[in-house]
């Protein structure tokens, strides 16, 4: 499985953060629907028609994250230990189930428009409109791969998939609209509407089970994992890591485990290891939540009871 990427302090720069980068993508698919209505006044064609349902759906899964990426971004607090995170999965959810409802829509009517063919007009109209959708969607993509990289936000990244798929969808209706508009076949205008709907139904199962993945408490992925473990193991003093779980809440880590530290060591001295691990662990993974149980091990001596003696 795969889950966000930890942030890259080098590729903050310059990018825009979770709120800022959901704000534009409201804004852009305000544009597209815009756009696309009045290509659709102009052409009747099905692949428009499929092209403006699911820029409608666009602002609805937009503004969903938008309020996702403000509520996920709240400090924890004495009803949610863990904070908010897990508000860019249910964000995620709720985009996938919109997409699904729009293929849903548009393979119905692309399957009506195959039986029942109707001409496309206003074909350069329809083109400049698509070739414009795909312009501004494309450069969306492109700031939120950057957004991506400096947060590693779940609810960008399902938007990024949403608004990634949206501008291959384009390039589909583009071919669909020059085929019912200059080749006089309708048919295959219908027949891209549909490749849309399947297009969109299958992001829309990913979507589904990414974030159904995190609000079920799936383990971190396996590399993050692997980072986590050498992270921890970097001490000498830290002989051993086991019974390690973790899961992930938005883009924050959150991770139990036992250490084996040398038991003659003092009481101070074990805390001091158990805190220099949580700092690495969240140098690693900023914001990680880490909760560290050391275990003593070594040989035993009279000088460290392996037990507490019995109460008189």
């Amino acid at each position: 499985m795969t889950d966000v990427a930890p942030p890259d302090p080098k590729a903050a720069a310059g990018a825009l953060d979770a709120r800022q980068i959901t704000a534009l993508s409201v804004c852009v698919a305000t544009v597209l629907i815009a756009l696309k209505a009045f290509a659709l006044g102009a052409s009747g064609s099905v692949s428009i028609l499929a092209s403006l349902a699911d820029s409608a759906l666009d602002l609805a899964a937009s503004l969903t994250t938008f309020y996702a990426v403000r509520w996920a971004a709240r400090p924890g607090d004495h009803t949610h230990r863990h904070g908010h995170g897990k508000a860019e999965a249910m964000a995620a959810l709720v985009q996938a189930g919109l997409i699904l409802a729009s293929a849903v829509f548009i393979g119905w009517e692309a399957l009506a428009r195959m039986f029942d063919p109707r001409p496309v007009t206003g074909g350069v109209w329809a083109i400049g409109v698509v070739i414009i959708s795909m312009a501004l969607t494309a450069g969306l993509v492109w700031l939120q791969t950057r957004a991506l990289r400096a947060q590693g936000s779940m609810a960008v990244k399902a938007d990024r998939a949403h608004y990634a798929a949206d501008l291959a969808a384009s390039a589909v209706v583009l071919i669909g609209v020059v085929s019912g508009a200059f080749l006089g076949a309708p048919g295959l205008d219908a027949a891209a509407g549909l490749v849309v709907a399947v297009w969109l139904a299958w992001g829309a199962f990913g979507l589904i089970r990414e974030s159904g993945g995190q609000l079920l408490d799936r383990e971190a992925s396996d590399a993050d994992r692997v980072t986590l473990t050498n992270v921890v193991l970097s001490d000498p003093r830290v002989s051993g890591l086991h019974q390690l779980r973790t899961r992930m809440s938005g883009n924050r880590l959150i991770a139990q485990m036992h250490i084996d530290l040398d038991r003659s060591l003092s009481f101070e001295d074990a805390h001091a290891i158990v805190v220099e691990t949580e700092q690495r662990i969240q140098a690693a993974f900023p914001e990680a939540d880490v909760l560290i149980h050391p275990d003593p091990r070594g040989p035993w001596s009279s000088a460290v009871p392996a037990t507490a003696p019995p109460s008189p």
